[in-house]
């Protein structure tokens, strides 16, 4: 039969339907050497867990030798083919299948593709790097924007490295069905940052700017206090304002790459600004 797979007997039972199958789909097949269509099955079963190496596993009985496995499983004819997931099938299919059909029934038990990302960044996230998180959650989100826990974890990434207006984005797109007790949580977040925004001071300043819009001394206050209540791209906008007119002025440069390079890689914001800023020099 097949080099990859593994041939299931009752030795190594224990190890690939009970232990293997607690990481792993076990795609158990039931053959006989005398049955054309469980032969030619397998080719396609071989190809299918390929496909699926990091997920999935492909064990073979042979019929004639594990009535035992058989038995217990319950096989009346073949092929036979099940789906193990932790110690118990979760799946299954009699007679030939075309790739296609074995793709489709192995998807409604495999991971998602955006799964092990967003697993990761919640790790990440507890572990306290909320950038490397950001980084995470946006590629898991890019693959799938419809995955609403995806959408939640970068925004919530994105309120903790001081991104309010990305995370007003990604939420103003949740749908009414999924605006649960996470989304009220992480909106209330949202709505702390933008009073925070508001405080006397960098009011105050940001009027007397209105009213002296050549102050670039004040600008770059300005600019710091925005950057401090979380509006970045407010922030990098007055630094360009005083760059386009005078690239030596005070610590304007040295901000405004700081504020870039705080950015968390992913963030759209983050390549803008950047290039705005070679575009300055070069």
């Amino acid at each position: 039969m097949s080099d990859t797979a593994i041939a299931l007997n009752v030795e190594n039972f224990k190890q690939v339907i009970i232990e293997d199958s607690q990481d792993k789909i076990v795609i158990v097949h039931f053959w006989a050497p005398w049955d054309e269509g469980s032969v030619e099955m397998l080719n396609t079963l071989e190809t299918a867990s390929a496909q699926n190496i990091s997920t999935t596993a492909l064990a073979t009985v042979n019929c004639d030798e594990q009535p035992e496995i058989v038995q217990q499983f319950g096989v009346r004819s073949l092929p036979t083919t099940m789906l193990i997931k932790e110690g118990q099938p979760v799946d299954g299919f009699a007679g030939a299948q075309t790739l296609e059909q074995v793709i489709e029934t192995l998807s409604k038990h495999l991971p998602s593709p955006e799964q092990a990302l967003f697993e990761q960044a919640v790790s990440v996230a507890q572990e306290g790097d909320m950038q490397q998180a950001f980084t995470l959650a946006k590629q898991a989100f890019d693959i799938n924007p419809d995955n609403v826990e995806c959408r939640f974890l970068l925004s919530d990434c994105a309120l903790e490295t001081g991104q309010v207006e990305t995370a007003k984005t990604l939420m103003a797109e949740v749908k009414l069905v999924d605006q649960d007790a996470r989304y009220q949580s992480i909106m209330g977040k949202i709505e702390l940052a933008e009073k925070a925004a508001e405080s006397p001071e960098l009011l105050a300043m940001q009027e007397e700017l209105a009213k002296n819009p050549d102050d670039f001394e004040l600008k770059t206050k300005v600019a710091v206090g925005l950057q401090q209540a979380h509006k970045t791209e407010e922030a990098l906008e007055l630094l360009f304002q005083i760059l386009n007119k005078d690239m030596a002025f005070g610590d304007a440069k040295k901000l405004t790459l700081d504020m870039i390079n705080a950015l968390p890689d992913g963030e759209p914001l983050k390549s803008k600004y950047r290039r705005k800023f070679y575009s300055l020099l070069y």
